[in-house]
Formats: structure tokens, C-alpha cells, sequence
């Protein structure tokens, strides 16, 4: 099986060609569907993001130049939707959080998990945005501090910061509410 790289795929894609398109949404789109759904707590408003992500990379892409990786400028369009979705949201009243449970545990322990899970999507949720984003892309996405500073356009010292300020905030949170 030949290598084929990115830019052939993206350059592949410009050109009209639907079998790179394919091979870029399935490389992509479990990562920016992922980070969307921990942005959002909504897996119907993250999958809208993931489709408007990629249509606006389809767009771009006969004049994107890969000045970043291609992943890194895909999550920093799908962040800046989910940035504009938040927005939107403290205009209305808040919704309901998802249930994410593990099927495998006993009623007692999936009615704890589903508690703790609800009080951490709290307190996250409750984080400055870009805390919140520092920490989805890091923690809960498995982004090197490099690549989720280039997503959040920022420097890594900065981002460094707000991680620190995040994980203190969440902590002081959770301890408050017995959940850590």
C-alpha cells in the first residue's frame, strides 16, 4: 500500500476528486466530532458542527496552504463554531446535559458515574471559554499542548496558563461539590 500524505489527499479533494474528500471526512471527522460534542454537550449540535467544518474546509481548500496542519486549521474551524454556538447559548436558558454512562455498570454505580459526570460537564461548562476549550483539546481530546495552541491560536505559554488557571478552577469546583 503506497503513502499517501495530506496534502495529496487536500490537493486531491480541491481538484473534485470524492474518494480524497472520503478519505479526509474519515480521517477527520471522529477528532472534530469529538472535540465539538465536549464543547457542546450535544452530539446533534456537534454533528452539525462537523458537517458545517467540513463544508467550509471543501470551500477552502483550492486556496488553503499549509501554513498548519491540515487537522489543526480543521479543529480551529470546528472551535470557533462551537465558540459562536456557546455564545448563542447564554442568550437562552440552559439545557439539558447528555447521559454518558458505561452500560457495563450496576444501577448504583451508573447513577454515581452519571452524577459525577453531570457535575464535572457543570463545572466545565461554567469555565471562561477559552479555559474550557484549553482543557477539552488537552485533556479530554489527547492534543499536545503544541497542537491545541495552534488550534486555539495562541502561544503554548499561554496556553499553558490556561490550563493551570482551568485545572484550578475545577478543582476548587469539584471539591466544593465533594466530587473529586
Amino acid at each position: 500500500m503506497a503513502f499517501v500524505s495530506d496534502l495529496d489527499q487536500i490537493t486531491r479533494a480541491a481538484a473534485g476528486d470524492p474518494s480524497a474528500v472520503s478519505w479526509l471526512v474519515d480521517r477527520y471527522s471522529p477528532g472534530v466530532l469529538g472535540l465539538a460534542t465536549r464543547m457542546l454537550g450535544d452530539r446533534m449540535e456537534a454533528e452539525d458542527v462537523t458537517q458545517e467544518t467540513f463544508l467550509r474546509a471543501w470551500k477552502a481548500l483550492p486556496g488553503w496552504e499549509p501554513r498548519a496542519k491540515f487537522s489543526t486549521w480543521l479543529h480551529r474551524v470546528a472551535l470557533n463554531l462551537c465558540y459562536d454556538i456557546l455564545r448563542k447559548r447564554r442568550e437562552s436558558l440552559p439545557g439539558e446535559l447528555p447521559e454518558m454512562t458505561d452500560p457495563e455498570l450496576t444501577p448504583p454505580e451508573r447513577l454515581l458515574q452519571t452524577e459525577r459526570v453531570k457535575a464535572i460537564e457543570t463545572a466545565i461548562a461554567a469555565l471562561p471559554e477559552r479555559q474550557a476549550a484549553a482543557l477539552t483539546l488537552c485533556a479530554l481530546q489527547g492534543h499536545s499542548q503544541v497542537e491545541a495552541a495552534e488550534i486555539m491560536e495562541t502561544s503554548e505559554e499561554a496556553l499553558e496558563s490556561l490550563l493551570a488557571r482551568a485545572r484550578r478552577s475545577l478543582r476548587a469546583t469539584l471539591a466544593e461539590r465533594s466530587v473529586a
